[in-house]
C-alpha cells in the first residue's frame, strides 16, 4: 500500500460519534467528490477504508442511504444518489438553496468549532486529497473541480494557521502543501497521529543520512588535499637530495624529512605526533612548507 492509503486508512478510524462533525466529514467529502449538483451525488473511490466508511458516514450525517452502492469486482467503488428528495436534504443541512448548485460555497457557518474543521478537512482528503511517500519527497494536495470551493478551502486554511498553495492542473483546482511541519500538522489535525509520525521519523532518517553523507564527502575531500600535499612535500624531498642539498639542511628539516618519508601515509596532526619530543602541527606546517620552497631555489 502507498503511504496515502495508510493515510487515508487511518483516518477512517475516527469515529463518527458527533453528527455535526460526520456532517462536517460529509460536507468536506461532497465538495472534493465526483459530483454534488441538485440532480445527483457521486463518489468514486479506490480506497477500500473510505468505501467502508462512506454508508455509515452518510447515515450519521443525514439519516440516509446510498442510491447506488458498488458492484462486485469493480476496480473503483462507485456511491451515488439520485433521489431528488435524499439530495435536497443534504443541500437543506448544508444551508443553500436546493434550487441552486450547492458547490459554489463554503457555508463557514457549519465549520466554527475547531472539530468540524478537522472533520471537514478529513472528508476533503478522503474524497479528493493524496500525500506523496515521504522518502521521496513532501507534497499534500486537495483536488477538487469546484473553483470557489478551493478558493474558500484556502481562505480557510489561513485563518487556521495554515499557508497552502494553489494551482490549477486539467481543469481542477489544487490546494497543496510542500513543508513537512505543515503536513504533519494537517495529519495529526485530521486523525493521522501515526502517519504524521511515520512522516517525522522519515524526515529525521532522511536528515541524518544527508548529514552522515555530507560529513564522509568533506573527509574525503580533506583526506585527498592531505594526499595531494604529502605527495608535493615527497616530491621536494626527492628533488632537494637530486640537488645534493640535505647535507646542509639544519637538524630540524632532516628529522622532518626523516618522518614524512618514513611516514608518507600520516596527516600533519598524527606526523607532528611522531617527532621526539612532538611538535604542533603548526611547527611542522612550517617546516614541511620550508623544504617546499628550497626545493624550488
Amino acid at each position: 500500500m502507498s503511504f496515502s492509503s495508510d493515510v487515508k486508512t487511518e483516518l477512517c478510524r475516527t469515529g463518527l460519534d458527533r453528527p455535526c462533525c460526520a456532517r462536517a466529514e460529509a460536507y468536506g467529502a461532497l465538495l472534493y467528490g465526483n459530483t454534488f449538483t441538485p440532480q445527483e451525488v457521486r463518489l468514486i473511490t479506490e480506497s477500500e477504508s473510505f468505501a467502508a466508511r462512506l454508508p455509515a458516514l452518510l447515515g450519521r450525517a443525514f439519516g440516509l442511504k446510498f442510491d447506488r452502492m458498488p458492484g462486485e469486482g469493480e476496480r473503483k467503488y462507485i456511491f451515488q444518489l439520485t433521489g431528488e428528495e435524499k439530495i435536497r436534504r443534504i443541500i437543506d443541512a448544508f444551508g443553500f438553496d436546493s434550487r441552486q448548485s450547492p458547490v459554489l460555497h463554503i457555508n463557514f457557518g457549519l465549520l466554527e468549532e475547531e472539530c468540524c474543521r478537522a472533520a471537514f478537512l478529513r472528508g476533503a482528503f478522503l474524497a479528493g486529497g493524496s500525500v506523496t511517500e515521504p522518502s521521496k519527497r513532501y507534497h499534500m494536495e486537495l483536488v477538487t473541480s469546484h473553483a470557489q470551493a478551493s478558493r474558500e478551502m484556502q481562505a480557510l486554511l489561513t485563518d487556521m494557521g495554515r499557508q497552502p498553495g494553489q494551482t490549477t492542473r486539467n481543469g481542477s483546482r489544487v490546494t497543496y502543501f510542500k513543508s513537512s511541519e505543515q503536513i504533519e500538522e494537517l495529519l495529526t489535525l485530521m486523525g493521522a497521529p501515526v502517519s504524521a509520525m511515520a512522516l517525522m521519523n522519515t524526515k529525521a532518517e532522511k536528515e541524518l543520512r544527508n548529514g552522515v553523507n555530507r560529513r564522509v564527502n568533506c573527509e574525503a575531500a580533506n583526506l585527498d588535499k592531505a594526499v595531494d600535499a604529502a605527495q608535493e612535500q615527497l616530491e621536494a624531498i626527492r628533488r632537494l637530495y637530486e640537488l645534493d642539498r640535505v647535507e646542509g639542511l639544519s637538524a630540524p628539516l632532516k628529522e622532518t624529512i626523516i618522518l614524512r618519508e618514513t611516514y608518507p601515509e600520516l596527516t600533519l596532526s598524527q606526523l607532528a605526533e611522531e617527532f621526539d619530543p612532538p611538535i604542533t602541527k603548526s611547527c611542522l606546517n612550517h617546516r614541511l612548507r620550508k623544504l617546499v620552497e628550497l626545493s624550488r631555489t
